[in-house]
């Protein structure tokens, strides 16, 4: 439910994905910022997530390669770090950030094999190797059938692949459901949106005690990052306007 009354109360920039550009929309069209900012600040306010956790997806969301946000990185890292996350809490989640580019082999690694078959090309002959890390993925059931086509192309790269990533998402800085709404997070963002991980890890929430609530709010977390497109715009929009009447006054004077 949104709470009217706190969103009303709050300035841009004092809490959620805004910068200063949301104090020049309210300038330039009140109302449309109004009900844009009563859309996007409502995950900060509503109490469905801890404000702490929602920072923490903020930083995801921006820290993610797939998207690199440096502002917004930086704003919800400093909002985070205020509402008493701690720095192995953040480094955690640029860890998560990083790793998070696997999708290439997910995504890429079947057509690969589909298309060397279908093409007559076979990968050289390779003697068995040691993969010590996947065994031990598939000895405590956290291996993904979706890491097979890449495991069978270059074993020995994956299995030092899932040692770095397994080191992330096992070292117990969060707990399960926390590690499952984060990778939704991940996955279900506008600059990712990859199905099958969104699947397994709404899934996985939920098997870990997340409530419908709290995987919503992460997807609304995901939509309001939208307003990316005004912090880096709106700034620009009004330079280049200033510039322009700037030219444009010049321009007349020397006509006079």
């Amino acid at each position: 439910m949104i709470n009217d009354h706190a969103i009303a109360s709050a300035s841009p920039g004092e809490m959620g994905p805004w910068d200063a550009a949301g104090a020049k929309l309210v300038e330039w069209d009140a109302a449309w910022a109004a009900a844009c900012m009563k859309m996007t600040i409502d995950p900060w306010v509503d109490g469905v997530l801890p404000r702490k956790f929602v920072e923490l997806v903020g930083v995801a969301l921006n820290a993610a390669c797939t998207n690199l946000n440096p502002e917004g990185t930086r704003r919800h890292i400093r909002a985070a770090l205020q509402t008493g996350a701690t720095r192995d809490e953040i480094l955690t989640i640029l860890k998560m950030a990083s790793v998070m580019s696997i999708h290439s082999c997910s995504l890429g690694a079947p057509i690969l094999l589909e298309e060397g078959k279908a093409a007559g090309a076979r990968s050289a002959p390779r003697p068995p190797v040691a993969t010590p890390a996947c065994d031990k993925m598939r000895s405590v059931g956290q291996w993904n059938t979706a890491w097979d086509p890449f495991f069978q192309l270059d074993p020995v790269w994956t299995d030092a692949f899932m040692a770095t990533g397994a080191g992330v998402y096992g070292s117990g800085t969060f707990a399960p459901k926390e590690v499952e709404l984060l990778s939704v997070a991940f996955d279900a963002s506008y600059t990712h949106m990859y199905a099958p991980g969104t699947r397994r890890h709404i899934k996985g929430a939920l098997v870990a005690g997340a409530t419908i609530e709290e995987i919503m709010e992460v997807l609304k977390l995901c939509v309001v990052q939208g307003v990316q497109a005004c912090n880096l715009g709106v700034p620009i929009l009004a330079e280049e306007l200033e510039r322009f009447q700037r030219a444009n006054v010049g321009s007349t004077a020397g006509r006079n």
